[in-house]
C-alpha cells in the first residue's frame, strides 16, 4: 500500500493510493509526485474542494470512477467535456460541471486527518485558495 502525504493550506492529511482499483491513474500520479497546485472551492458539485488543471494530460481514461465520492476520497476527471481536474469531497458531492454530471476515478483515499476536512473545505470556500502539495510519506 502506497502512502501519501498531502499538505493542503494549514492541514497535513495522510493517505493511501488505490492501486488495485484504480492502477493506471495511481500510476501516473505517482510519476508526477511530488505534485503541487491550488485547491479551490467547487462549483456546481457540493461540498468539495478541487484543483483545476485545464487541460493537463494524465494519460489516463475511466477506472473506478464515480460521480459521488465520499468526504475524504480524491477523484481524477481526466478531461473530455470538461478541464482535467483533482476534486476531494468534505461532505455530500455530485459531481458536475457547467455541462452538467461527470464522474471521476477514485484514486486516493485519506486515511489520516479526516476531522480537518470541513475546515479545509470552509476555509476554501470563505477565504479563497489553499496551497496544497502530494509527496511520498
Amino acid at each position: 500500500m502506497t502512502k501519501i502525504r498531502i499538505i493542503a493550506g494549514p492541514y497535513t492529511f495522510m493517505g493511501k493510493l488505490e492501486e488495485e482499483a484504480a492502477p493506471k491513474t495511481c500510476k501516473a500520479f505517482l510519476e508526477r509526485l511530488p505534485f503541487e497546485s491550488q485547491v479551490v472551492h467547487v462549483r456546481w458539485s457540493g461540498e468539495g474542494v478541487w484543483i483545476p488543471l485545464g487541460d493537463y494530460d494524465f494519460g489516463v481514461t475511466y477506472e473506478n470512477h464515480t460521480s459521488f465520492p465520499a468526504p475524504g476520497q480524491f477523484i481524477l476527471y481526466p478531461g473530455g467535456i470538461s478541464e482535467t481536474e483533482i476534486l476531494l469531497a468534505y461532505g455530500g458531492v455530485h459531481f458536475a460541471s457547467k455541462v452538467g454530471q461527470l464522474a471521476g476515478n477514485h484514486f486516493l483515499t485519506i486515511t489520516e486527518g479526516l476531522e480537518n476536512l470541513v475546515p479545509l473545505g470552509k476555509g476554501c470556500l470563505w477565504k479563497g485558495a489553499h496551497p496544497i502539495r502530494f509527496e511520498l510519506a
